[in-house]
């Protein structure tokens, strides 16, 4: 994990650098600028109208009762590819722009669902907060009686006076 971050945080930049001054030795400085301020812009109205797809599919089908894994998937991406425009440089540009052709992003999303479900079947686990993608069931639902409630479901009400009175009573007899 160090090694990846190492390059990250301190390859990348010294990358985007030297490509940089090699851009700029050839168009000039200020060109290379306004290179860098346009594609931001450009990268900003792409990222907000397809952003706003992806939401619309995620509404979509939460509207019919489904997982929205994939979209969720894919507007994660969509949020990555805007934090590159943003990020100086134009080989975070170039990996955008990636980001932002549909079959590219949804290969992507498919492979973030695909290994999600691996690491959740795997014992870490978002099911504890219900979350499932695939139209897959979560552990505890596939097996009757494995979940922390050992299959049993109570439903209840909770009143503040009943609380009250449950406090007062074991105050009572812890007195007693």
């Amino acid at each position: 994990m160090f090694p990846v971050l190492f390059l990250l945080f301190v390859g990348m930049p010294l990358l985007e650098i030297l490509v940089l001054i090699q851009v700029g030795s050839v168009i000039g400085g200020l060109n290379t600028i306004l290179v860098l301020v346009v594609t931001a812009v450009i990268g900003a109205a792409l990222v907000r109208g397809q952003g706003m797809q992806a939401y619309q599919k995620a509404q979509q089908r939460m509207a019919m009762g489904e997982m929205p894994g994939i979209q969720l998937a894919e507007g994660i991406l969509i949020f990555v590819a805007g934090l590159m425009f943003v990020t100086p440089g134009l080989i975070t540009d170039a990996f955008a722009v990636l980001l932002l052709i549909p079959p590219v992003r949804q290969a992507l999303a498919k492979k973030m669902m695909a290994r999600m479900q691996v690491q959740m079947s795997g014992g870490a686990s978002f099911t504890s907060f219900g979350f499932r993608s695939g139209g897959q069931s979560s552990p505890f639902q596939q097996r009757p009686g494995a979940g922390p409630d050992n299959g049993r479901t109570f439903d209840g009400e909770y009143s503040e006076k009943e609380e009250e009175r449950r406090r007062l009573e074991r105050e009572n007899s812890d007195r007693n």
